[in-house]
């Protein structure tokens, strides 16, 4: 028959009440506390065909229980607050935030969370093709002027909130610079849109080119004569004055070859009968240069 000895391993039962005696002081003695921490928010599961329009709250206040040595131990991260958007409709909506729902470490209470409710604009997405217009900076050398700024994709396709993507314009590009440029710059920048609500349906980049030409120059040819055009049969006509000052202007490889008898002032007298009329110098268009003023640009015109 089995007999109980209770001084039997004596030694090994005194360790154990000494150990489990440290343990309890050592628990007992930690004091439960409460601490604010102001935690991230993720969102999460948005539904593809939805839009998150304006500035959703990025962190909340998460109030939390726990041992003093446990909370002290805690680092920046550890708590996480979780919006599970999975099935959220388009409009204006309120979404509760739970304890459940925010994950914290093990031994950790979550008290309280403010704000408990997270109000949220949510908008259709779309999609729009949109002109891309390159951006230029600086001055080009002196004596060159800025032409025209094409951009390779000259069109991207952008995505976002339906309503924002209705006013959107175009995209647009890193600056180009042109400062001191002599001839036509080409670079490869980076393509985006201005809205922050937008985005590119990819990642893109544009082959910007900008002309830089000879900047256009003015030249004066004084004592132009103005002839007239289309007079009536039997009539005479006299102008005054019979000459005018013309400015051109071109560039300067043109203007060069321009002679003054190329430069054709008339006033037309079509349809003019007999009497005294003023009348405005007129030119004939050309492609190598344009008319910059005349002076006088209105003649006195006598008709017999």
């Amino acid at each position: 028959m089995f007999k109980f000895n209770p001084f039997a391993n004596l030694s090994l039962k005194l360790l154990a009440v000494l150990l489990a005696t440290v343990l309890w002081l050592t628990v007992a003695g930690e004091h439960i506390v409460e601490r604010t921490l102001r935690v991230p928010l993720e969102l999460r599961n948005v539904p593809a065909e939805l839009e998150i329009v304006g500035n959703p709250p990025m962190t909340v206040d998460v109030r939390v229980r726990g041992s003093s040595a446990l909370l002290s131990r805690m680092e920046p991260g550890e708590v996480v607050a979780l919006l599970d958007l999975d099935g959220a409709r388009a409009g204006s909506r309120l979404f509760h935030l739970r304890a459940a729902e925010v994950r914290g470490p093990y031994g950790v209470e979550i008290a309280q969370i403010t704000p408990a409710t997270v109000p949220l604009e949510l908008e259709k997405s779309g999609r729009r093709s949109v002109p891309v217009v390159p951006a230029v900076e600086g001055d080009p050398a002196p004596g060159y002027v800025i032409g025209r700024a094409t951009a390779l994709p000259a069109t991207v396709e952008v995505v976002g909130p339906e309503r924002r993507l209705r006013d959107l314009a175009s995209a647009t590009t890193e600056p180009v610079s042109v400062a001191g440029q002599r001839s036509t710059v080409n670079d490869v920048v980076t393509i985006g849109v201005s809205d922050s609500a937008l985005r590119l349906a990819e990642t893109q980049t544009a082959t910007v080119t900008v002309e830089v030409l000879p900047a256009p120059v003015e030249r004066d040819f004084a004592n132009v004569p103005v002839r007239w055009r289309n007079l009536g049969g039997g009539l005479a006509a006299r102008i005054q004055p019979s000459v005018t000052r013309v400015t051109i202007r071109g560039r300067l490889p043109a203007l060069d070859a321009v002679r003054a008898e190329a430069i054709d002032a008339f006033v037309d007298l079509a349809g003019l009968g007999p009497g005294q009329y003023n009348l405005r110098v007129q030119i004939d268009p050309t492609q190598n240069f344009g008319v910059s003023a005349t002076d006088p640009s209105v003649v006195q015109v006598t008709i017999k």
